[in-house]
Protein backbone atom coordinates (compact mmCIF):
# COMPACT_ATOMS: atom_id res chain seq x y z
CA UNK A 1 0.00 0.00 0.00
CA UNK A 2 2.77 2.31 0.63
CA UNK A 3 4.50 2.08 -2.25
CA UNK A 4 1.55 2.83 -4.29
CA UNK A 5 1.02 6.43 -1.77
CA UNK A 6 4.27 7.15 -2.35
CA UNK A 7 4.06 7.05 -6.31
CA UNK A 8 0.80 9.28 -6.26
CA UNK A 9 2.87 11.88 -3.85
CA UNK A 10 6.01 11.92 -6.00
CA UNK A 11 4.19 12.07 -9.32
CA UNK A 12 1.73 15.53 -7.89
CA UNK A 13 5.01 16.91 -5.66
CA UNK A 14 6.90 16.37 -9.69
CA UNK A 15 3.37 18.35 -11.02
CA UNK A 16 3.33 21.18 -8.39
CA UNK A 17 7.21 21.68 -9.13
CA UNK A 18 7.05 21.87 -12.94
CA UNK A 19 4.05 24.11 -12.84
CA UNK A 20 5.43 26.12 -10.13
CA UNK A 21 2.25 25.52 -7.98
CA UNK A 22 3.61 24.15 -4.99
CA UNK A 23 1.77 26.48 -2.55
CA UNK A 24 -1.61 25.65 -4.58
CA UNK A 25 -1.13 22.04 -4.66
CA UNK A 26 -0.13 22.29 -0.64
CA UNK A 27 -3.59 24.05 -0.07
CA UNK A 28 -5.29 22.43 -2.41
CA UNK A 29 -4.02 18.82 -0.47
CA UNK A 30 -5.19 20.33 2.81
CA UNK A 31 -8.07 20.99 1.79
CA UNK A 32 -9.12 18.49 -0.08
CA UNK A 33 -7.60 15.93 3.38
CA UNK A 34 -9.41 17.97 5.83
CA UNK A 35 -13.23 17.84 3.65
CA UNK A 36 -12.50 14.42 3.08
CA UNK A 37 -12.32 13.09 6.69
CA UNK A 38 -15.62 13.78 7.10
CA UNK A 39 -17.36 10.16 8.00
CA UNK A 40 -20.27 10.65 5.53
CA UNK A 41 -17.30 10.90 2.46
CA UNK A 42 -15.10 8.23 3.68
CA UNK A 43 -18.39 6.31 3.61
CA UNK A 44 -19.34 7.43 0.00
CA UNK A 45 -15.87 7.32 -1.25
CA UNK A 46 -15.92 3.55 0.49
CA UNK A 47 -18.70 1.92 -0.23
CA UNK A 48 -18.78 -0.43 -2.78
CA UNK A 49 -22.01 -0.07 -4.67
CA UNK A 50 -21.37 3.59 -5.58
CA UNK A 51 -20.10 3.64 -8.86
CA UNK A 52 -16.97 5.53 -9.53
CA UNK A 53 -18.97 7.77 -12.02
CA UNK A 54 -21.13 8.72 -8.71
CA UNK A 55 -17.92 9.16 -7.05
CA UNK A 56 -16.73 11.31 -9.71
CA UNK A 57 -19.93 13.57 -9.52
CA UNK A 58 -19.31 14.10 -5.95
CA UNK A 59 -15.70 15.55 -6.65
CA UNK A 60 -17.09 17.92 -9.12
CA UNK A 61 -19.91 18.74 -7.12
CA UNK A 62 -17.73 19.24 -4.08
CA UNK A 63 -14.57 20.63 -5.12
CA UNK A 64 -15.52 22.77 -8.05
CA UNK A 65 -13.70 25.77 -8.60
CA UNK A 66 -11.49 25.36 -5.39
CA UNK A 67 -9.16 22.58 -7.22
CA UNK A 68 -7.04 22.28 -10.56
CA UNK A 69 -7.72 19.80 -12.76
CA UNK A 70 -4.80 18.21 -12.08
CA UNK A 71 -6.08 17.37 -8.11
CA UNK A 72 -9.52 16.40 -9.95
CA UNK A 73 -7.35 13.95 -12.05
CA UNK A 74 -5.58 12.73 -9.13
CA UNK A 75 -9.12 12.03 -7.72
CA UNK A 76 -10.36 10.32 -11.09
CA UNK A 77 -7.66 7.91 -11.11
CA UNK A 78 -7.67 6.33 -7.19
CA UNK A 79 -11.54 6.20 -7.90
CA UNK A 80 -11.54 4.30 -11.52
CA UNK A 81 -8.88 2.49 -10.43
CA UNK A 82 -10.38 1.40 -6.85
CA UNK A 83 -7.83 2.82 -5.06
CA UNK A 84 -9.33 4.80 -2.40
CA UNK A 85 -7.37 3.02 0.49
CA UNK A 86 -4.13 5.38 -1.49
CA UNK A 87 -5.73 8.61 -0.81
CA UNK A 88 -5.54 9.85 2.68
CA UNK A 89 -1.89 8.58 2.87
CA UNK A 90 -1.06 10.24 -1.06
CA UNK A 91 -2.45 13.18 0.52
CA UNK A 92 -0.12 13.73 3.65
CA UNK A 93 2.74 12.53 1.83
CA UNK A 94 2.49 15.08 -0.29
CA UNK A 95 1.12 18.09 2.33
CA UNK A 96 4.99 16.56 4.35
CA UNK A 97 6.57 16.87 0.86
CA UNK A 98 5.77 19.96 0.47
CA UNK A 99 6.31 21.49 3.93
CA UNK A 100 9.57 20.12 3.85
CA UNK A 101 10.23 22.10 0.73
CA UNK A 102 9.26 25.23 2.11
CA UNK A 103 10.30 24.69 5.61
CA UNK A 104 7.12 24.28 7.49
CA UNK A 105 6.79 22.15 10.72
CA UNK A 106 3.67 21.69 12.38
CA UNK A 107 4.01 21.58 16.07
CA UNK A 108 1.59 19.82 17.91
CA UNK A 109 0.55 21.54 20.68
CA UNK A 110 -1.60 19.80 23.89
CA UNK A 111 -3.18 21.66 26.79
CA UNK A 112 -5.80 21.18 29.38
CA UNK A 113 -7.89 24.43 28.11
CA UNK A 114 -7.77 25.86 24.60
CA UNK A 115 -5.51 28.60 23.38
CA UNK A 116 -6.64 31.92 22.84
CA UNK A 117 -5.46 33.90 19.43
CA UNK A 118 -2.91 35.74 20.85
CA UNK A 119 -1.30 32.85 22.93
CA UNK A 120 -1.32 30.88 19.96
CA UNK A 121 0.46 33.57 18.02
CA UNK A 122 3.00 33.75 20.80
CA UNK A 123 3.97 30.41 20.64
CA UNK A 124 3.68 30.60 16.99
CA UNK A 125 6.20 32.95 16.66
CA UNK A 126 8.47 31.91 19.40
CA UNK A 127 9.01 28.26 17.96
CA UNK A 128 9.26 29.74 14.60
CA UNK A 129 12.05 31.90 15.80
CA UNK A 130 14.01 28.99 17.96
CA UNK A 131 13.48 26.16 14.95
CA UNK A 132 14.21 28.35 12.57
CA UNK A 133 11.12 27.29 10.42
CA UNK A 134 7.81 28.33 9.37
CA UNK A 135 5.62 26.58 12.01
CA UNK A 136 1.74 25.91 11.89
CA UNK A 137 0.32 24.86 15.09
CA UNK A 138 -2.20 21.74 15.55
CA UNK A 139 -3.98 22.76 19.06
CA UNK A 140 -5.54 19.66 20.75
CA UNK A 141 -7.23 19.39 24.31
CA UNK A 142 -5.82 16.84 26.64
CA UNK A 143 -7.78 17.25 29.85
CA UNK A 144 -5.45 15.29 31.68
CA UNK A 145 -3.18 18.09 31.79
CA UNK A 146 -3.43 20.21 34.79
CA UNK A 147 -2.06 23.03 33.49
CA UNK A 148 0.49 24.47 30.59
CA UNK A 149 1.42 22.50 27.05
CA UNK A 150 3.08 20.18 25.87
CA UNK A 151 4.52 19.86 22.33
CA UNK A 152 5.54 17.90 19.34
CA UNK A 153 7.85 19.43 16.72
CA UNK A 154 10.41 18.67 14.41
CA UNK A 155 11.94 15.94 16.65
CA UNK A 156 11.71 17.65 19.77
CA UNK A 157 9.54 17.32 22.57
CA UNK A 158 8.77 20.00 24.69
CA UNK A 159 6.91 20.16 28.45
CA UNK A 160 5.26 22.87 30.09
CA UNK A 161 3.22 21.21 31.91
CA UNK A 162 2.46 22.02 35.80
CA UNK A 163 3.23 18.06 36.37
CA UNK A 164 6.34 18.39 35.11
CA UNK A 165 7.42 21.37 36.68
CA UNK A 166 6.35 19.85 39.77
CA UNK A 167 8.02 16.37 39.35
CA UNK A 168 11.28 18.44 38.38
CA UNK A 169 11.01 20.92 41.74
CA UNK A 170 10.67 17.34 43.80
CA UNK A 171 13.99 16.28 41.74
CA UNK A 172 15.55 18.93 42.69
CA UNK A 173 14.64 19.42 46.13
CA UNK A 174 15.55 16.08 46.93
CA UNK A 175 18.85 16.65 45.37
CA UNK A 176 19.94 19.59 47.99
CA UNK A 177 18.56 17.18 50.49
CA UNK A 178 21.76 15.46 50.23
Amino acid sequence: MERLSILYASALFDLALQKNAVDDFLRQAILLRDALKDPECKRLLEHPQISAAEKREFFNKSFEGQISEDMLGFLYLVVDKNRIKYLFPALGMLISNIEHRNNIVTAKVFSASPFDDAQAGALKTMLSEKLNKHCELDLKIDTSVIGGPYIFVDGYYIDWTVKKRLSDLTTSLKEHRN
